[in-house]
């Protein structure tokens, strides 16, 4: 088990989370396209409480220690998510899954979205883990890179698979043995992020465009193409296309990808490197292609026809935003539940049908159909066993490597 010490992060890591609370996957709203990110005074407090927190030091941490189970006589359970990450009713006020998960368990659900960054979260209730007391949340919904951090650590607690029929049944094979939880021991993915290439055919004006190496090196296209701010994507991609493993690359194999991308830039042929700010720029025509986020690519595609997407025969990066029950949590059994609960077919179909992340629930497309078939047909929510079999994951990091790693794609992208 990992020992927790307080955090001091190098000033490239500093930049990464700024990156990504300003414009990166923080930032993303998860129903609306075009909704504003409020990121900029929590980038401030998100990042100072993750660097200069007082906390107790390794030696005073508890780890998986679970609580006094209260499920058979409080019945509740406190759910702490991102914003516009839940289904919703068209009063605006009402969550028609939960509402119905209520009516048929007898289980209140105090849902709440408080988590608008995980390095924000995690600096609001590291103090608590770290002293091993009751985060006063159930199940948290955190990136697979975090929580990969906190099961290390220590903090969140093994799950009962007795609770978990559904679930272990139901849970799609591109998210069954994460290097971080094989398994399934301590978390379930809420949703997945699929990285692909989007592009613009108006833009593209007949250029051909089928793998990376198409957008960093082809002439025609230079100054029109966009990278992602997120280290993990973009060099997941790029290790991809020089045929590396993301999920078993060596250091040397990312020297390799930043030095590829390196030489793209050199030549002026990134226009740029964007968060998910990158929509204006695909949908006006100032990136002819780009890397993408799939749950902006379904929307963007409904809104205008010329925008597309492919994936690589070399393959695309996956990762996941998952449930987690920390330590000390009083209603263990009833977060099982609620978990088991989302991947049942119906309620998983309903789900999708809002958000349009990639769902990572097995035979929920005829369920689906029901409410939207364009949905149900959408490879970017609900992908095929083919496309299923082209999703990779960035392996984990460990501290040293996340330093370094931060820091040559920081000085890449001039951040």
């Amino acid at each position: 088990m990992e020992q927790y010490e307080p955090d001091r992060l190098s000033a490239a890591q500093l930049a990464a989370m700024r990156r990504s609370l300003r414009s990166g996957r923080a930032a993303l709203t998860r129903r609306s396209l075009l909704r504003a990110s409020a990121g900029g005074a929590l980038a401030v407090g998100g990042v100072g409480a993750l660097s200069g927190c007082g906390i107790p030091a390794a030696g005073n941490t508890q780890g998986g220690v679970p609580a006094e189970d209260h499920s058979r006589k409080e019945k509740t359970v406190t759910f702490s998510n991102w914003t516009e990450y839940m289904d919703v009713d068209e009063s605006g006020r009402e969550h028609p899954t939960l509402e119905a998960f209520t009516r048929r368990t007898g289980i209140g659900v105090k849902y709440t979205e408080d988590i608008n960054d995980n390095t924000e979260f995690f600096g609001k209730i590291k103090p608590q883990l770290a002293a091993g007391q009751d985060t006063g949340r159930d199940i948290i919904v955190l990136t697979d890179w975090l929580a990969a951090r906190l099961i290390r650590l220590g903090w969140v607690q093994k799950l009962d698979p007795a609770h978990l029929p559904n679930a272990f049944t139901n849970l799609s094979a591109q998210f069954r043995n994460p290097d971080w939880d094989p398994g399934r021991a301590y978390s379930y993915p809420w949703q997945g992020i699929s990285t692909v290439i989007a592009y613009n055919k108006k833009a593209l004006d007949g250029v051909e465009v089928r793998t990376l190496s198409d957008l960093l090196d082809n002439a025609k296209l230079k100054g029109r193409v966009g990278l992602l701010t997120e280290m993990r994507d973009t060099v997941g991609m790029t290790l991809l296309d020089l045929d590396k493993d993301p999920a078993k690359f060596s250091a040397d194999d990312y020297d390799a990808a930043i030095a590829r991308l390196q030489k793209a830039v050199d030549k002026g042929q990134v226009r740029r490197f964007t968060g998910n700010d990158y929509t204006a720029d695909l949908a006006k025509g100032d990136f002819a292609a780009c890397l993408a986020w799939a749950g902006d690519v379904v929307q963007l595609k409904a809104d205008n026809p010329d925008i597309d997407f492919l994936i690589p025969d070399s393959g695309y990066m996956t990762s996941s935003d998952v449930m987690l029950i920390p330590n000390k949590a009083r209603h263990k059994t009833n977060a099982e539940r609620l978990i088991d609960y989302y991947f049942e077919p119906r309620p998983a179909a309903e789900l999708a049908a809002y958000i349009n992340f990639v769902c990572p629930v097995d035979g929920v497309k005829d369920e689906l159909a029901k409410i939207d078939e364009d949905a149900a047909n959408n490879p970017l929510i609900l992908p095929d066993e083919a496309m299923q079999a082209k999703s990779r994951a960035f392996r984990s990091l460990s501290s040293a490597e996340e330093t370094a790693f931060e820091e040559k794609f920081a000085k890449l992208t001039g951040a």
